[in-house]
């Protein structure tokens, strides 16, 4: 069992940064791909990244992001970020971090591979 928490959303300029943590409960967190999804209003949920556990920590990010946020794992903290900059008004969602076990490639951007959810946390880009 995984409990996830993200924290850190808020309001914010377009073009400015916001960093969102994602702090995990369970000692095998190390083993768990961790990924980041979005949901604006009227949109269905999206794949914004992840990172790959059990050692692995490949970083796959969503086309409309790349380049732009950064995922992170720190596993001796059970914590991922997800730093995010150059914001556009596009960027404004819910945002969610996600666990799963034994994800292989083709499904990290699948929401329905994950098994564990956070409670989301909003991100409002406007000026």
């Amino acid at each position: 069992q995984v409990h996830l928490v993200e924290s850190g959303g808020g309001l914010v300029q377009p073009g400015g940064s916001l960093t969102l943590s994602c702090v995990a409960s369970g000692r095998t967190f190390r083993q768990y791909t961790v990924g980041w999804f979005r949901q604006a209003p009227g949109k269905e949920r999206e794949f914004v990244g992840a990172v790959r556990g059990s050692g692995g920590n490949t970083y796959h990010y969503a086309d409309s992001v790349k380049g732009r946020f950064t995922i992170s794992r720190d596993n001796a903290k059970n914590t991922v970020t997800l730093q995010m900059n150059r914001l556009n008004p596009e960027d404004t969602a819910l945002y969610y971090c996600a666990a799963g076990s034994s994800i292989i490639l083709g499904m990290l951007r699948t929401d329905s591979a994950y098994a564990y959810w956070g409670q989301g946390t909003q991100v409002t880009v406007s000026s």
